[in-house]
């Protein structure tokens, strides 16, 4: 069977390549692929069990099974449309982003926004490049964004991101959330911007006046 293999952020550093084209057995696993591509590039075994894996834009255990024209995609620990989720290239629109959640019986309206800053552990930052698996991170975004409606009946949560190059100063993040009252806002709007950071395959490079590195390049 046929398989494309997409790579991210430092996997793709090392690796040397954005996209791979693969051939395995019939009913091979993703611990196959795995091996089979770590005993090409020794960044797979580095980065061990921080290293996690999609099929298909859903996220996968080792044990599932691959069938041919799978698009597989090894995903490093991640830093960071239309719809209520959204991630652009182009500078964000805050009020875009408030209008998407807000309504007559939203009484509480909390946003998040977070900016590329100067510094950052101990560093004189130049600049940001985002990368992201965009196929992925508008559905992940969205899973946060249902299960803060979940959580807390009434709530909407809206979330915008950008990707690619970032100066100081710029938007990296939007995160509206409305509700009924302040107080499931407050926790909902808390609770997207720390799960996004976990869950959302969005990487962050920081480029400094010493060097550049990965956020969570840490193998």
């Amino acid at each position: 069977m046929d398989l494309t293999v997409k790579l991210f952020g430092a996997v793709r550093e090392r690796v040397g390549a954005k996209l791979l084209s693969l051939s395995l057995p019939d009913g091979s696993s993703v611990a196959d692929l795995r091996a089979r591509l770590a005993a090409e590039h020794a960044v797979f075994d580095d980065f061990g069990d921080r290293l996690a894996v999609s099929i298909n834009f859903e996220i996968a255990d080792p044990d599932a099974t691959l069938h041919d024209g799978d698009e597989v995609a090894f995903l490093p620990p991640v830093s960071g449309g239309t719809g209520l989720c959204t991630l652009s290239e182009h500078p964000l629109d805050v009020a875009a982003t408030i209008a998407r959640v807000s309504g007559p019986g939203m009484g509480g309206l909390v946003t998040f926004i977070g900016a590329v800053r100067d510094h950052a552990r101990g560093r004189e930052i130049r600049h940001l490049e985002y990368e992201s698996y965009p196929e992925m991170a508008e559905r992940e975004m969205q899973k946060v964004a249902d299960e803060a409606a979940k959580r807390w009946p009434g709530v909407k949560v809206a979330i915008a991101h950008r990707a690619g190059h970032l100066e100081i100063g710029d938007l990296a993040v939007v995160i509206a959330a409305a509700a009924p009252h302040r107080g499931e806002a407050f926790e909902a709007c808390r609770f997207a911007i720390d799960t996004l950071k976990q869950t959302v395959p969005i990487w962050k490079k920081e480029v400094a006046t010493d060097g550049e590195y990965w956020v969570d390049d840490r193998p």
